[in-house]
């Protein structure tokens, strides 16, 4: 059953993606050059919906938080990769499978980049893990933890930041 909800999630949130536009190779370059903030728009909505679901389902002992550790090197790098990626090929990871999906051959390169990535990565993994792995880590956190606060108040300010962004990023026509 857990398989059938991923399935549905992703054929839902693809819809979403497509119905937002932001699967158009002239979204992704404009939010690379700061001039169309649609994607960014897209994403704050998902994570508001997303981050309030979460621990109200958590709330109602529906589901149980699965943290990861928090560890700085491998979001650095990772970030720093995917970035560049982005930046070179005009597509990031989800957003390059769902125009393949439409018909845009132009997002194969990326998808091979991305499977070409993960079986580095997968080769390199028990060098990672005993170095970069290594740096910075936080252990299983939350930014309500770090904090030593209620996580409600973290998710209200949370909350309250994106809409003033996504409310800043109207005003600007962005």
């Amino acid at each position: 059953m857990t398989l059938i909800y991923g399935i549905l999630t992703g054929i839902i949130f693809g819809f979403l993606l497509q119905k937002a536009r932001v699967l158009r190779y002239d979204k992704q370059l404009g939010a690379l050059r700061l001039k169309d903030m649609t994607i960014v728009k897209f994403m704050l909505s998902n994570i508001i919906v997303a981050m309030i679901g979460i621990y109200l389902l958590k709330e109602f002992g529906v589901v149980e938080l699965s943290l990861k550790p928090t560890i700085l090197g491998p979001n650095i790098v990772g970030g720093l990769l995917f970035g560049l990626g982005w930046g070179l090929i005009g597509y990031c990871p989800g957003t390059s499978a769902g125009a393949l999906g439409e018909g845009r051959v132009d997002a194969l390169p990326g998808i091979l980049g991305m499977l070409a990535g993960a079986s580095l990565f997968a080769h390199t993994y028990p060098y990672l893990k005993s170095n970069v792995y290594t740096w910075g880590n936080f252990g299983k956190i939350t930014l309500a933890d770090a904090l030593g606060i209620n996580h409600w108040i973290v998710l209200v300010a949370l909350v309250a930041l994106y809409v003033l962004i996504l409310r800043f990023l109207e005003r600007m026509r962005l």
